[in-house]
């Protein structure tokens, strides 16, 4: 598990039987005033996935205090020519408790919010079919107020969508929870990655 501090994070990830690369990946890149968070799934599997993968997590540390939307297009301009990627990107902004995300593809993204316990209000990232790098979609970020804490899950495909019911009263640490996650839901087929990054209330 990594902190910046304040926000608190963990990844558990693995290739495809078989492969020893994978074209899943993750970013987490603290910068002045919040969060860069983002799950890269590059199609295919195997070295030229991680390569096509690797593109797309440079693209978005080259500008971490821009827009989602620009950070989207920023990777598809990158990756122009070669493999493409599907991701979600999210960005905590901690001065306003505010998280601002977009996906292309179909990296799911859920948001829980307090009160841990059975019931608790959780969000589903909507995704816009399409492929970074060849075919991107009309791009529309959401934004959510999370100034009361929250917890963010990305996973990519490689899991199975079951993975969302297990975080409905999951109280466990971000490492806990990812590594449990990733051996109950990923499945043989694909490589596999699951993000799980918890948010602080804000400071009244």
């Amino acid at each position: 598990m990594a902190s910046n501090g304040q926000v608190k994070w963990a990844v558990a990830a693995r290739p495809k039987p078989g492969e020893t690369q994978s074209g899943d990946m993750n970013l987490v890149l603290p910068f002045d005033g919040g969060v860069l968070i983002a799950a890269i799934d590059a199609l295919g599997h195997g070295a030229e996935a991680a390569d096509a993968a690797t593109v797309a997590s440079h693209a978005l540390r080259a500008g971490p205090m821009d827009s989602v939307i620009s950070l989207m297009k920023h990777c598809h301009s990158a990756l122009r020519g070669k493999r493409g990627v599907v991701m979600s990107i999210a960005k905590f902004h901690e001065r306003y408790g505010i998280l601002s995300w977009l996906g292309v593809g179909n990296v799911e993204g859920i948001l829980v919010k307090p009160p841990i316990g059975p019931g608790m209000p959780k969000s589903r990232l909507v995704t816009r079919g399409g492929v970074v790098g060849s075919n991107l979609p009309e791009l529309r970020a959401e934004e959510i107020d999370v100034s009361a804490g929250g917890m963010l899950l990305f996973a990519t495909d490689g899991l199975d969508l079951a993975f969302g019911d297990a975080v409905d009263s999951d109280p466990r640490q971000p490492q806990d929870l990812a590594d449990d996650l990733l051996r109950k839901h990923a499945k043989a087929s694909d490589d596999a990655l699951v993000l799980v990054a918890r948010f602080p209330a804000r400071a009244q």
